[in-house]
């Protein structure tokens, strides 16, 4: 079914990043009733693109893998270098990255990061220090959502130590599991990983200082402004 075709070799420690991105027709559908449907398939798909490009752009990682249902992003995902893993229809988040946490962990992977596709003002360096912030192994690093109840990456090692709990208050049920397992956790802000575009005042908001960014330029060009 994923068809990962591929080794990881046997490095005593394996990074891969794990970009998990919903179908885009079922994407920031909390937007609808201010932003028409093609427009906001076309800003999820933007935003995409912006975590995609920090992702392939990170220093000293094995692999950056997608995890999704859409057959667009799968091939953006495939034409930008990144390993595609196609879940075939979509099952909820955590279950479509359960599939793939179990195929890099088959692959060899020890260390994974796992990034949201909703947070356009990641950067590669933001990524790259999540790493960094790993405790000995076993360890979580969790970079919380601007309001802090979320969860917006979160880097595992073992990548399966604990499960995903993306979704309403998962910072805490993250930490909870983390502390009932005995597993050392960090919890790491970011002030750009931070950033998710969920309600329209997330969209104002985030127009308030330009970047270049797809989201950016997206957002602009239908006329969403900092108000």
């Amino acid at each position: 079914m994923l068809g990962l075709l591929w080794l990881l070799g046997y490095k005593s420690a394996v990074r891969v990043i794990l970009i998990a991105a919903k179908e885009l027709a079922l994407a920031k559908t909390r937007l609808a009733p201010a932003i028409p449907p093609p427009e906001r398939l076309a800003l999820a798909e933007a935003m995409f693109r912006d975590v995609l490009g920090a992702a392939m752009g990170v220093a000293g990682v094995d692999h950056v893998a997608v995890v999704t249902s859409d057959r667009h992003l799968l091939d953006l995902a495939r034409a930008a270098g990144a390993l595609a893993i196609d879940e075939e229809f979509p099952r909820g988040l955590n279950a479509a990255l359960r599939i793939a946490t179990s195929a890099l962990v088959s692959a060899g992977a020890t260390e994974v990061a796992t990034v949201l596709s909703d947070i356009p003002l990641v950067t590669a360096e933001d990524i790259a220090a999540s790493f960094v912030q790993l405790p000995a192994h076993p360890g979580v690093v969790l970079v919380p959502s601007h309001e802090l109840t979320g969860t917006n990456i979160i880097v595992r090692t073992p990548p399966d130590i604990v499960p995903t709990r993306f979704g309403r208050l998962s910072l805490a049920r993250h930490l909870h599991d983390c502390s009932r397992l005995g597993v050392e956790c960090k919890v790491v802000r970011m002030a750009r990983a931070a950033i998710d575009l969920d309600v329209v005042g997330d969209l104002i908001e985030f127009m308030r200082v330009p970047s270049a960014t797809h989201t950016f330029n997206h957002l602009a060009r239908i006329g969403i402004s900092h108000g």
